[in-house]
C-alpha cells in the first residue's frame, strides 16, 4: 500500500536547499536543483521529483562520482551554437546556463543550441524545454543516460532510456509539453515501483533469457548487471513498432554524444572495468527556436492552442470521459498540488529522515 503524508513546498524546498548547501553545493545552484526537483513533483511525475533528491543526488555526492561545485567551461561557441564541459558538477545547473544561452542565441539570431557533455543527471527533460516556452520559443532538449535499453531484437541494455522532450507555447493557461522518456516506462518509474511494493507491468523489461520480468526490486539490480533491459517504446520486436522507439533512442544518443565528442552507450553505465563507481559523463543538448523569427508569437500560440483544443474536442471512445494533449495533466496536478503540498511516500520520508541525521540540519519534520 502506497501511504503517502502532504508536506508542504515551503519544507520541502527549504529542506533540499538546505541538504544542498551543507554537502557543498552553492546556495544559488542548490535553489536551482530543489527547483527542479519540485517542478518534476508540482506536475505530478513522482518518479523524478523528491523521490530521486536522495539516491540520485545527494549519494553520488557522497560517493564521489559527482561534484557539489558546477566548474562551467566554454569549449567552442558560434552566435548560435556553443559546446560546454559541466566538469562533473551538478547537471541541473548546467543545464540552466546551456537554456539560458540557447534562449539568449535565439532572441538574437532566431534559433540557438548547446551540447553539455561532463555532465550529470539533469532532473526531469520538461523543466529545461518549458524555459524556452516560458520565453515564447520553441524548447526542445535530450539527454543520455545509463544503459537501460535493448535494441529491437536484441535482449541487452544498451542506450539510456534517452528523453526527446518539446515545450510549445500556447494561447492557453498551460504549454504543450511532450516529455518521456524513448522506452516504454524508465528506471525512475521502476525505482518507484520498487518503493511503493509494486511490481512492474509485464511487457516493460526483457530478461537475457527475452521472456519479460515483473518483479520490481529485481528488475533494478537486474538492469545494472546486465540481466534485464527496458524494452523500447511500441515494446519487444517489430509487431508492436519498438523500432521506431529503439530509432528515437538513438537519435538522441547520437545528439547527446556526437555533437561534444562525449561516451555513449556502454561508457555511461557509471562503473570501471573492475565494478568501481565512476562518474558518468552525460551529454545534453538544449535547442531554442525564436517564434517571431516565423510567423509571430501571437499567430504560433493561437494555431497551437486551435489544435489543442481541437484534439480534445474530437469524439471520445466509448467509456472514456476525456481526451488531453501533453502537459495539460500536469497542469492539472499543479491546479491540485499548489495549496495541498507534496506527496511523500514512506520510502521518501525516510530519505528524508537519513539526510537530515546524516548531515545534522537538525530540522522538524513534519512528519
Amino acid at each position: 500500500m502506497d501511504k503517502r503524508t502532504w508536506v508542504s513546498w515551503e519544507f520541502i524546498e527549504d529542506f533540499m536547499v538546505s541538504a544542498f548547501v551543507e554537502i557543498g553545493v552553492p546556495l544559488e545552484d542548490a535553489k536551482v536543483c530543489a527547483d527542479v526537483l519540485m517542478e518534476s513533483d508540482r506536475r505530478g511525475i513522482e518518479s523524478h521529483g523528491c523521490n530521486r533528491f536522495k539516491p540520485i543526488y545527494i549519494d553520488r555526492i557522497n560517493a564521489g562520482i559527482q561534484l557539489p561545485v558546477t566548474k562551467i567551461d566554454i569549449l567552442r561557441e558560434t552566435p548560435t551554437t556553443a559546446v560546454l564541459d559541466a566538469n562533473d558538477g551538478m547537471g541541473m545547473v548546467a543545464s540552466k546556463r546551456a537554456m539560458d544561452m540557447a534562449i539568449e542565441k535565439a532572441k538574437k539570431f532566431g534559433m540557438g543550441m548547446v551540447a553539455v557533455r561532463n555532465s550529470t543527471h539533469y532532473g526531469i527533460a520538461g523543466y529545461w524545454a518549458t524555459m524556452a516556452s516560458d520565453a515564447g520559443m520553441i524548447g526542445i532538449t535530450g539527454t543520455n543516460a545509463r544503459p537501460s535499453i535493448a535494441p529491437t531484437f536484441g535482449v541487452e541494455n544498451m542506450l539510456g532510456t534517452n528523453p526527446l522532450t518539446f515545450a510549445l507555447p500556447t494561447d492557453e493557461e498551460f504549454p504543450f509539453v511532450l516529455d518521456c522518456a524513448t522506452s516504454i516506462t524508465q528506471r525512475g518509474k521502476i525505482e518507484y515501483y520498487s518503493k511503493i511494493g509494486k511490481d512492474t507491468p509485464e511487457g516493460m523489461v526483457v530478461g537475457r533469457d527475452g521472456l519479460p520480468k515483473t518483479d520490481s526490486n529485481q528488475i533494478l539490480k537486474d538492469l545494472t548487471t546486465q540481466q534485464a533491459a527496458l524494452a523500447p517504446l511500441g515494446g519487444i520486436g517489430e509487431e508492436l513498432a519498438g523500432y521506431k522507439g529503439y530509432g528515437y533512442a538513438t537519435v538522441v544518443e547520437i545528439l547527446s554524444a556526437a555533437l561534444q565528442a562525449g561516451n555513449f552507450l556502454k561508457a555511461l553505465s557509471g562503473k570501471d572495468e573492475s565494478g568501481n563507481l565512476k562518474p558518468y559523463h552525460l551529454g545534453h543538448f538544449f535547442i531554442a527556436i525564436d517564434t517571431e523569427a516565423f510567423m509571430g508569437l501571437d499567430s504560433f500560440k493561437k494555431i497551437a492552442g486551435n489544435i489543442l483544443r481541437d484534439l480534445r474536442n474530437s469524439e471520445l471512445a466509448p467509456g472514456e470521459e476525456k481526451i488531453y494533449t501533453a502537459g495539460e495533466k500536469e497542469y492539472l496536478a499543479w491546479q491540485e498540488r499548489k495549496d495541498k503540498g507534496v506527496p511523500l511516500n514512506e520510502a521518501v520520508m525516510n530519505d528524508i529522515k537519513t539526510v537530515n541525521e546524516a548531515l545534522k540540519l537538525n530540522k522538524k519534520l513534519p512528519f
